[in-house]
């Protein structure tokens, strides 16, 4: 399965969102990053707390305030709600690569967007210092994207050799 096949793919941003959460995204959006920009994205999860475009708005916020503890939450609600569109299991450890043919014929734009946010939640725990979950994260997506075609291997190449070095110092 290519990963990167994007022909006639519908994405989390193409679902339809109701006129008031669109108008509160782009509120959030107007404010620049201030804290009323934060309540207005807060009040659109309040009304669509499933709503992906509504979650990857509330998680580039804190990610961008660099407030990862906040944005650690957001993509793991993120991935509970792409996995329970996709009918996978709700916690990434479960996931079997078996499992992704299934998801792919639901929807491989979803399929490619859990993948992104398992591995950005990975990034994100290895910044934090939780490096046993990070590494876990990136090891399951390893497992599941075999060809690396999302570049979880590189990425935790790149941890890896940064740690060695530093032990090397």
């Amino acid at each position: 399965m290519d990963l990167m096949d994007f022909d006639q793919a519908a994405l989390y941003f193409d679902d339809p969102i109701a006129p008031e959460v669109e108008r509160l995204i782009a509120a959030a959006g107007a404010g620049n990053g201030s804290d009323e920009s934060e309540g207005l994205l807060l009040r659109a999860y309040f009304l669509a707390p499933s709503q992906l475009v509504v979650l990857v708005a509330l998680y580039r916020f804190y990610f961008y305030q660099h407030r990862l503890d906040d944005a650690r939450v957001v993509a793991d609600r993120t991935l509970e709600a792409a996995a329970h569109r996709l009918n996978l299991p709700g916690r990434w450890q479960q996931l079997r690569p078996e499992q992704l043919g299934y998801a792919a014929m639901r929807s491989i734009g979803l399929l490619r967007f859990y993948l992104m946010v398992l591995k950005a939640a990975g990034y994100i725990n290895l910044r934090l210092g939780l490096a046993a979950e990070g590494e876990a994260m990136l090891e399951k997506l390893i497992q599941l994207d075999s060809h690396d075609r999302l570049g979880g291997k590189i990425l935790l190449d790149v941890y890896r050799n940064t740690l060695l070095e530093e032990a090397a110092a």
